[in-house]
């Protein structure tokens, strides 16, 4: 079964950039802006991750923790995110199960571009899964998201 808006978000835990593991609920009491992206160096998930990263700034000001999920590994992360200074953590999901539980995987295993915006009791507010990854969410949706979740 998929989640969907009002549901418990699924928990998980997976490594990350900056050395560290990140776990889902340990951003209770705050919403969480969780993006799922196919890849790391990408045309368009470079281009979606920067539009977040430029507005982090406003996500932290009203009180969310914004969150990026792929399959490839930490190696691959840390690449990508020191060469554009992404301020939030880019989480390795390889084996797929968290896109699996959120039911962001594709008929044929991919990754589809997915954000679930997620309030600080861990329930689902707000979500989107694209049907082709070509587009993603603009940020000032997200942030719309981010305060009617609050």
């Amino acid at each position: 079964m998929t989640v969907g808006t009002g549901d418990a978000a699924p928990d998980f835990e997976l490594p990350g950039t900056g050395g560290r593991s990140h776990r889902l609920s340990a951003h209770r009491g705050k919403v969480v802006v969780l993006v799922f992206y196919p890849g790391d160096n990408t045309a368009v998930c470079t281009r979606q991750l920067n539009a977040y990263n430029d507005e982090l700034a406003q996500f932290e000001g009203l009180g969310a923790d914004v969150l990026a999920v792929s399959p490839q590994g930490v190696p691959s992360h840390e690449d990508f995110a020191s060469r554009h200074g992404f301020g939030f953590p880019l989480l390795a999901d390889t084996d797929k199960a968290v896109a699996a539980a959120y039911g962001a995987l594709g008929p044929l295993g991919f990754v589809r571009r997915s954000v679930f915006v997620i309030d600080a009791a861990g329930t689902i507010r707000w979500l989107h899964r694209a049907i082709a990854g070509v587009t993603y969410r603009p940020a000032d949706e997200l942030l719309a998201a981010v305060r009617a979740a609050s």
